[in-house]
């Protein structure tokens, strides 16, 4: 029978709550974004023992296969025959390097290109092809199946190594979210503790609010607030008018400051109007039309002085 410090017998409620405050304590820690981040490092580096263990493996076992196809019958020992060997491991010395530095990336979701991909394709068809070469030629169905399981498998793990590396750290770091998405509301909770005492804090706040009401002399100086209250009231109102200003708006301010010889381009007109890059566009678009309506009217009114003028006084 369990009992408290006292050595008094406990009762089954007594230990249900014990129990229960156990279990509490045990799933608080088992949430914590620390627990989660050090178990995750655990199970990440189970994966990267077992995926390195058998990518090895697979390279180790087409090595041989790369060498006989590379010797093509050479006489043991001879120098063809030994450089051979150099051939598979030059292949999978750049496969490991790209794995190893996808490895760290994967990490911390860092995008690795488009040439490690290019990278590991080439390296695995370079291996399959050599280990499968012989096999396809002499139609050996068995041999094909059996030389091409471990490059395949070299390629699927490193293919999959980063994903599943990608996919822990994302666990990492929802978890990270979910405690500090859950931390605001505690904080808030925290703060109010003055409850029982409203009078202390009234006459805290009467107390020091004519602290900064003294070094004020005049009265004068007191209306100078309220002369600038309206003049704060306005500012807002001038932010929303500014904020629902139309095309036609950002056209007028661009052909007030526009003149003769400046490019009309979205980035002037952005420079110009403040406006966005979609509106930019459509603005520029539309001041261009109109200075070359405008031009064109210029050139269309501009000889008809000059012809009136030889006409007037022609009939004179």
């Amino acid at each position: 029978m369990s009992t408290d410090a006292q050595h008094k017998p406990l009762s089954d409620a007594d230990k249900l709550r014990q129990d229960a405050a156990s279990a509490a304590q045990v799933r608080a820690l088992t949430n914590h974004p620390d627990v989660i981040a050090l178990r995750t490092e655990k199970v990440r580096t189970q994966v990267d023992a077992a995926i390195w263990i058998g990518i090895f493996l697979g390279l180790a076992f087409t090595m041989v296969n790369v060498q006989t196809f590379a010797a093509a019958g050479a006489a043991p020992w001879s120098l063809p025959w030994l450089s051979a060997w150099l051939l598979d491991p030059m292949v999978s010395l750049v496969l490991v390097a790209v794995l190893r530095a996808e490895q760290v990336t994967a990490r911390y979701q860092v995008q690795t290109g488009v040439w490690a991909h290019r990278t590991k394709w080439f390296a695995f068809l370079a291996t399959y092809v050599m280990n499968t070469w012989k096999s396809w030629v002499a139609l050996d169905v068995a041999g094909v199946v059996l030389h091409s399981v471990p490059p395949v498998l070299v390629f699927l793990a490193a293919e999959t190594a980063p994903v599943l590396r990608d996919r822990l750290t994302e666990a990492v770091i929802k978890a990270g979210q979910a405690a500090t998405g859950s931390t605001p509301e505690v904080m808030p909770a925290s703060s109010p503790t003055p409850v029982d005492h409203p009078a202390a804090d009234t006459t805290e706040a009467a107390v020091t609010v004519p602290v900064p009401t003294v070094p004020e002399p005049a009265p004068a100086e007191q209306d100078k607030p309220v002369r600038r209250a309206p003049a704060k009231r306005k500012a807002p109102a001038k932010r929303k008018t500014a904020g629902r200003k139309l095309a036609a708006d950002y056209v007028n301010e661009a052909r007030a400051a526009w003149a003769p010889g400046i490019e009309i381009t979205p980035a002037w007109i952005r420079e110009v109007t403040d406006c966005g890059r979609g509106t930019s566009s459509t603005v520029a678009a539309q001041l261009r039309t109109q200075i070359e309506a405008e031009t064109a009217t210029t050139v269309t009114t501009t000889p008809t002085g000059p012809a009136g003028l030889t006409d007037e006084r022609a009939a004179a």
